[in-house]
């Protein structure tokens, strides 16, 4: 059997990939490790709107109970949404079933440990360690110690008030779109929102199990791009499937990213004083002109490698407040410990409100440079080995100096495919576009 735990919790195809088999010795064996045999643990379980939630609710929840946990079941909800009530009811763990955004046929189950945060490498390798070996993890549970059911009937209102109370504004005459991708925000956005004061115009918030993510939500801008002009809304707000994402679309039109998102709310959280060590953390894919634009207003940028559980470590460790992703998925460290697309939105509505100009003057503070992404095809142990080629090396150091600080070369091999991604920023689209398909070329011919 091939590795269990992906970048994001365990991943697959609904049923044959991720089975109910699998589903319950993860709630088996998870269960058993994360609450470390104590006595009538406590577990959250939340899900988004795809058809095999259900299914793989029931067979997990069956495995916790099994190992003596009671499982408060809190039904649809956002994935920050399980991080955050892990917290306020003083779990023992969580669980999110959601593929975020994948198709409706996929799915996934995410843990949280006690605190909401996504588990530790180690912690998920013993998990996986145990239930490749089917090793005995403890003495059978019988009679009166099997775990209990117990519908988390507030859970969502329980959310909802921790969300209200990490702003100071209400929203009170602003025009919202919302696209909540037939996904886990489809009843919560609109509610929190319209609680708050705005006007709201709602698309893509009725799931019936298979349109999730469907030509919608945070990675089919198209949709709440068209739903800000029909409206006449002041702002759009697009999420996942899990809603643990946000992309916004100013009164134009024009989209307004991870990296947009991260100056704006940088930039008003400095001001009020609140951006610990005036630093923002995010990846090595965030565009060129977000460094740019934090530099003018003296604000400290810090890269990690791709992927928001290395933006969270870096966060944690050295204490800086603000981090995301070019994605959406924004950390608010203060106010929850995962990315959270119903905060985001309120605090970038926050900024607007507070600051008293529209979205898109606002946005107008980053100008995002030109980037092309293209793919090297390479053999499958060629594809980290591009560094080690002298040709490929010197080709890569005449770039950089050509570009001379106004443009940016990034080479990645992909994690699943025999490609190297060379992706390049600059000033000019046609000549990074030209000195991108040149290197890519070069590296094909070397590597493939």
């Amino acid at each position: 059997m091939s590795k269990l735990f992906g970048t994001d919790g365990v991943r697959g195809i609904a049923n044959t990939e991720l089975t109910n088999k699998l589903a319950y010795e993860l709630g088996r064996v998870g269960g058993h490790q994360l609450t470390n045999g104590k006595k009538r643990p406590v577990i959250i379980v939340g899900k988004d709107t795809r058809i095999s939630c259900d299914m793989l609710e029931s067979a997990i929840t069956a495995g916790f109970c099994s190992v003596g946990i009671d499982v408060m079941q809190v039904g649809v909800i956002p994935t920050p949404g399980v991080a955050c009530l892990v917290r306020e009811m003083k779990a023992d763990a969580g669980v999110m079933i959601s593929a975020s955004h994948n198709p409706y046929e996929y799915n996934g189950i995410k843990f949280f440990d006690k605190n909401g945060y996504k588990l530790a490498d180690e912690i998920e390798e013993i998990i996986e360690q145990k239930i490749l070996s089917d090793e005995p993890i403890g003495p059978e549970i019988t009679g009166h110690d099997v775990g209990r059911i117990l519908p988390y009937v507030t859970g969502q209102d329980a959310y909802l008030t921790c969300l209200k109370k990490t702003i100071s504004k209400d929203f009170s005459g602003l025009k919202v779109a919302l696209d909540c991708a037939n996904g886990a925000a489809f009843e919560l956005a609109p509610r929190l929102l319209a609680d708050l004061g705005a006007k709201v115009f709602v698309s893509y918030n009725q799931p019936n199990g298979i349109n999730i993510n469907v030509d919608c939500g945070s990675t089919h801008p198209k949709a709440i791009i068209q739903l800000v002009k029909d409206t006449n809304a002041d702002l759009g707000l697009a999420f996942d499937g899990d809603a643990d994402r946000l992309i916004a679309v100013d009164s134009s039109g024009q989209i307004v990213d991870g990296d947009h998102i991260m100056a704006i709310c940088g930039s008003f959280m400095k001001e009020q004083g609140k951006l610990s060590h005036d630093t923002i953390v995010g990846t090595v894919m965030s565009n060129m002109g977000l460094d740019l634009c934090l530099k003018e207003k003296n604000i400290q940028f810090i890269k990690t490698q791709v992927g928001d559980r290395y933006v969270l470590e870096e966060m944690k460790t050295k204490g800086y407040k603000l981090g995301g992703e070019q994605s959406g998925h924004i950390i608010f460290l203060d106010h929850n410990t995962t990315g959270d697309g119903l905060l985001t939105s309120l605090k970038l509505m926050e900024a607007v409100v507070s600051q008293g100009k529209p979205l898109k003057d606002l946005s107008c503070m980053m100008t995002t440079m030109p980037q092309v992404l293209v793919n090297a095809k390479v053999a499958n142990e060629n594809k980290h080995r591009y560094i080690e080629d002298e040709v490929i090396r010197e080709s890569i150091n005449q770039l950089e100096l050509e570009f001379e600080g106004k443009g940016r070369i990034l080479i990645r091999p992909s994690g699943t495919e025999p490609l190297v991604r060379v992706m390049i920023e600059g000033e000019r689209e046609e000549v990074i576009s030209q000195k991108a398909i040149e290197l890519s070329q070069l590296i094909e011919s070397r590597l493939g």
